[in-house]
């Protein structure tokens, strides 16, 4: 039985975590300092709490860190300053160049990095999640790792290769949803939202519902879509491709950070937060 450490059980996390457990593996955690929330989703999905980061460090021979973008390099560096020598698997939604960074601090702790992206919903149901991962230790994860609902599939290439198919195809997803999101906005504070409808009615019939969806599944996440932008935007640059969509696509999101507590909100208060009215 190997010992996998996870890094840390949100609602994505936690569903990886129990897929694994599913396989055969013991699942760590580690619970100092979390929140109450955070420990009854690692306890519905069967993690052992390890408490301290230090302990878990020492009783894992894989730690798997899916925690927000903005989060994983400063994660690395705690677990390399706890001198981890094992493999250690970033599923972070990173651009290639923040993932080989996040490679270099864990190597310099001892430990051996495989670069990974997640690419689906919290693994529930076979078929629905993908975890891409790279690197020289790429095929043995994936046969660690592919386990219940979750599939682990290699990516051809070193560390950067697998955070770039996550970031290729986030900026699609998470993008386009944003521009749409804008474009609903903009025609609502301008008055014409009635209009726009009966044109996409006759020529684009998907989009309204497209439009609605967007906003009820990803406005009480999209405080973590904020950072996701930021580093596809990052990924754009670094090939020489224009990376202003996907900053735009990075305050949008921010803007609806605003719904991370509380209820859903209804598809006009979103439009509303999208694009405030200004003072005549």
């Amino acid at each position: 039985m190997t010992t996998i450490g996870l890094l840390h059980p949100g609602e994505m996390g936690s569903m990886v975590g129990a897929a694994v457990r599913s396989g055969g593996s013991r699942v760590l955690w580690a619970g100092e300092g979390r929140s109450a929330a955070t420990r009854k989703r690692a306890t519905d999905a069967g993690l052992e709490d390890a408490g301290s980061l230090a302990a878990l460090v020492r009783a894992s021979e894989v730690i798997v860190a899916v925690c927000p973008p903005a989060a994983a390099a400063e994660l690395a560096e705690q677990v390399s300053k706890l001198r981890f020598a094992g493999t250690y698997v970033d599923g972070n939604a990173v651009s290639p160049a923040t993932a080989r960074e996040i490679g270099g601090i864990v190597e310099k702790g001892g430990a051996m990095f495989v670069d990974g992206g997640i690419i689906g919903p919290p693994p529930v149901k076979p078929g629905t999640t993908r975890l891409y991962l790279s690197g020289k230790s790429a095929e043995r994860m994936a046969a660690l790792l592919t386990a219940g609902p979750l599939a682990a599939i290699v990516v051809p290439g070193g560390p950067g290769a697998a955070s770039t198919v996550k970031m290729a195809y986030a900026s699609w997803t998470k993008g386009s949803a944003a521009l749409l999101l804008a474009s609903c906005a903009l025609a609502a504070a301008e008055g014409v939202e009635e209009s726009l409808v009966r044109e996409w009615k006759i020529s684009q019939p998907e989009l309204s519902a497209r439009a609605e969806s967007a906003a009820k599944g990803n406005s009480r996440k999209a405080w973590r879509f904020i950072g996701e932008m930021e580093e596809i935007a990052a990924t754009f640059a670094a090939a020489g491709l224009p990376d202003d969509f996907h900053k735009g696509a990075a305050e949008i999101y921010q803007r609806m950070a605003i719904y991370k507590e509380g209820p859903a909100p209804s598809f006009a208060d979103v439009l509303r937060a999208l694009a405030p009215r200004r003072p005549a």
